[in-house]
């Protein structure tokens, strides 16, 4: 493919991109089962190299229109080794949960992702994604949405058996501070998985 043809491709990616990420945000599809009401969180440019895959937004970034905007945000941030700047640069950096509203509450946490609500958006907004190298699935939903039957029996296993999955998907336990003691109970993953994400990250970004 020629230079030209190269940045007419791009350009219709972006496009094509532009008017997803439009029809997503007025998304209504889950609308009468979300107790604050619809509010897509999402943010992609069709240059990204890089897509983060969580669950679903908390109440705080309900509020704040700003995925990530949380204290788990602040340890995947210390995870991938990047400061605010670069983590919110569409560019570079996709974020796409894997259910765009806030579900609420279930038990003493956060209902699941709408099961709506992936199946409905991941397919064409990755379609449009060309540049993508890295996908990382943070949390069981994003690992059973993208990987399906190959998980493993839990997350733990799942996260060790990280190089199954690679180069293009990366599962990462989520970085909530309810996770503190898995993080305590399985130093491996700062000490094995840590490294070779920041790596990644460096290079890709």
């Amino acid at each position: 493919m020629g230079q030209a043809s190269s940045r007419a491709a791009a350009a219709a990616a972006g496009g094509s991109l532009e008017r997803l990420l439009a029809e997503a945000r007025a998304c209504r599809l889950c609308e009468p089962h979300l107790p604050l009401g619809p509010r897509p969180i999402l943010r992609a440019a069709a240059s990204a190299r890089l897509l983060i895959v969580g669950q679903a937004p908390g109440t705080r970034v309900h509020e704040t229109g700003i995925p990530w905007n949380d204290p788990s945000g602040d340890r995947l941030r210390q995870w991938l080794a990047v400061d605010r700047d670069t983590f919110y640069d569409a560019a570079r950096i996709a974020i796409i949960p894997t259910g765009l509203c806030y579900p609420g509450r279930k038990g003493s946490g956060d209902a699941p992702p709408r099961p709506e609500c992936a199946p409905r958006w991941h397919p064409p907004l990755l379609a449009a994604l060309p540049r993508l190298e890295l996908i990382l699935l943070v949390g069981r939903y994003a690992q059973a949405y993208y990987l399906a039957d190959r998980r493993k029996a839990t997350l733990s296993d799942t996260v060790r058996a990280w190089r199954e999955y690679g180069p293009r998907l990366l599962p990462l336990p989520h970085p909530s501070p309810r996770n503190q003691l898995w993080l305590r109970r399985n130093a491996w993953f700062e000490a094995e998985v840590v490294p070779h994400l920041r790596a990644r990250v460096a290079g890709l970004l």
